[in-house]
C-alpha cells in the first residue's frame, strides 16, 4: 500500500493479488465513512478484502471520496483511490491514527506548545510523560527530580522539615519557571503534596496543555472514561480544570505507552476543535501566564486588582 497526501485529497495506492482474475472499477467494492474505510474486490469465487481500516487519521468525506474512487483508474497491478479530506488545512502524516503516525502528526498540531500530565500517582505521570516525550521528539521533566537537584536533597526529607503546603509551592515555583520553556513534557507530583493540587498552581501549568491522568476502579476503558468525564463536567477534583482527560482502567507494566497514545489521540481532538488553541497558549505565555486562561485579558490587566 502506498499513501500521499496532496493537501486537500488523499492518494491511495493497493496492489492487486498477483492470482486475481481481470477486473475494472464495477469489481471495487468500497464502504467509507468519515473514520473508516473497506476496499474488497469482488468476483465470482467471492469477496476478497484488501484493506479494513476501522480509525482513519482524520475525517474524510465520504460520498466524494466514493465517486472518486469509483471513477479513477485502474492499473494493471495496483487500484488507485481519492480521498477528500474533511479539513483541507490538516496535514496527515499517514492513513491510520495510529502510534507511529499520530507523534508526528500531534507534534505539527502543538506548535511547540509544551505539555503537562496530572494524576494521583507521580509514577505514573513520569512514565507517561516519557513515553509521551519520545512521540513528540519533547523533553521530558519530571517536577520531582528538578526539586530534588535545586534543594540538593529527597523530596521526602525537604517534607518532614518544612509544613505540609512547602512542597506544592516549591513545585509552584518551578511550573512558574517551565511556563517560559517550549517543547517539554512534565511530570507533575501526584497527591495531595503536588502543586496541581492547589487551584493557585494552574495558572502557570495552563502556559501548556494539560492532560489528566484519570485512575479507575472501573474494569474496562468504558467505564474509566464515563467516570473521567462525569468527574471533569463536575468538577469534583482539581485535576478535572485540565484541558483533556485520559482515563485508566488499571495500570500494569508496559501501560505507559498505551497512556500516551491516548494523550496523543487526546490532545489531536482538542486542537481540531479549536485550531487557534497552540496560538492563544503563546499569547498566555507572553503575557506572563497571569491566570486569565482561557479568557485572555488585554495587556495591563493586574490579577490582584
Amino acid at each position: 500500500m502506498q499513501f500521499r497526501d496532496d493537501g486537500g485529497e488523499l492518494e491511495l495506492r493497493l496492489q492487486v493479488p498477483p492470482d486475481h482474475e481481470e477486473i475494472s472499477s464495477k469489481n471495487v467494492a468500497i464502504n467509507a465513512h468519515d473514520f473508516s474505510l473497506d476496499v474488497a474486490l469482488m468476483s465470482q469465487k467471492g469477496i476478497r478484502t484488501l484493506l479494513s481500516i476501522p480509525r482513519l487519521y482524520s475525517r474524510i468525506k465520504p460520498i466524494e471520496t466514493m465517486w472518486y474512487a469509483l471513477c479513477r483508474f485502474i492499473d494493471e497491478d495496483e487500484i488507485v483511490l481519492s480521498l477528500k479530506k474533511q479539513d483541507v488545512t490538516q496535514p496527515w502524516p499517514g492513513l491510520l491514527e495510529a502510534w507511529e503516525y499520530l507523534g508526528k502528526g500531534v507534534a505539527g498540531m502543538l506548535k511547540a506548545t509544551s505539555i503537562y500530565i496530572v494524576g494521583d500517582s507521580t509514577l505514573i505521570n513520569s512514565a507517561v510523560a516519557q513515553e509521551l516525550a519520545l512521540a513528540l521528539g519533547y523533553v521530558p521533566l519530571e517536577s520531582k527530580k528538578l526539586m530534588e537537584q535545586l534543594l540538593k536533597t529527597s523530596l521526602d526529607d525537604y517534607a518532614k522539615l518544612e509544613d505540609r503546603d512547602a512542597v506544592a509551592e516549591l513545585e509552584c515555583k518551578v511550573f512558574e519557571t517551565l511556563s517560559k520553556q517550549l517543547r517539554v513534557v512534565v511530570a507533575t507530583l501526584g497527591g495531595v503534596q503536588g502543586a496541581a493540587s492547589k487551584p493557585h498552581s494552574w495558572r502557570f501549568m495552563y502556559a501548556g496543555f494539560t492532560v489528566w491522568l484519570s485512575r479507575s476502579q472501573s474494569q474496562d476503558e468504558a467505564g474509566a472514561e464515563k467516570e473521567a468525564v462525569k468527574a471533569k463536567e463536575e468538577g469534583s477534583v482539581v485535576y478535572s480544570k485540565a484541558e483533556t482527560v485520559v482515563a485508566l482502567s488499571g495500570w500494569e507494566e508496559g501501560a505507559a505507552r498505551d497512556a500516551a497514545e491516548g494523550c496523543l489521540r487526546a490532545l489531536k481532538y482538542l486542537i481540531e476543535s479549536d485550531k487557534e488553541l497552540p496560538g492563544n497558549k503563546s499569547l498566555y505565555v507572553r503575557l506572563g501566564a497571569r491566570g486569565d486562561w482561557p479568557n485572555i485579558m488585554p495587556p495591563g490587566w493586574d490579577p490582584a486588582a
